[in-house]
């Protein structure tokens, strides 16, 4: 039974590293769905500059977070870019992790994502994106760990997540002069 205003409601990302405008969308995505599917990208990849973190380690960051109000589930890159095989690429993980495609996109507003969906098995999806309330992005967390600035790194951090900064910033610091990727 539906007791949101959307019944499954999906959210991809790499989430490297987790922050509070992530933490906002996410949230929104919980406020407007019963279930909230949270595919997170590039998860072969790990180790890297643009990917220091393992789908593990991710994966725990959104459940210290989120708890059991989201479900998470990894996905790899598939070299396409993104545009409509993307997407469709999306819809089928979701399909076979759902059992039925989502009614709703949650994202945040950027150009990247909106051919995604063009396709007639993404016609039927609505689509949320959820303006950006700080002015904070992955790599500049990123770099907070790099130059050990744990509080700035804090102010953009979910208080549940303050005790793993170390765990955190070692796997950012054996990472960061690893600059190849497969991840687009």
């Amino acid at each position: 039974m539906r007791t949101k205003p959307y019944k499954l409601g999906i959210t991809v990302g790499r989430f490297q590293t987790f922050h509070t405008g992530h933490e906002y969308m996410l949230g929104k995505a919980t406020e407007l769905c019963d279930t909230v599917g949270v595919l997170v990208g590039s998860a072969q990849e790990s180790g890297t500059l643009k990917n220091p973190f393992d789908y593990e380690t991710r994966e725990r960051i959104l459940k210290t977070v989120f708890g059991d109000s989201i479900k998470v589930y990894p996905l790899a890159d598939i070299g396409v870019g993104n545009n409509c095989a993307w997407g469709e690429y999306v819809l089928k993980n979701v399909l076979e992790l759902f059992g039925e495609y989502p009614d709703l996109l949650v994202s945040g507003k950027e150009a990247r994502r909106l051919d995604w969906f063009d396709s007639e098995n993404g016609l039927e999806i609505s689509e949320l994106y959820v303006p950006k309330i700080i002015d904070i992005s992955a790599t500049q967390m990123r770099d907070h760990f790099i130059d050990d600035n744990f509080e700035e790194w804090k102010k953009y951090t979910n208080p549940k997540l303050w005790g793993e900064y170390n765990a955190l910033r070692k796997a950012v610091l054996s990472s960061k002069d690893n600059l190849e990727t497969a991840s687009l």
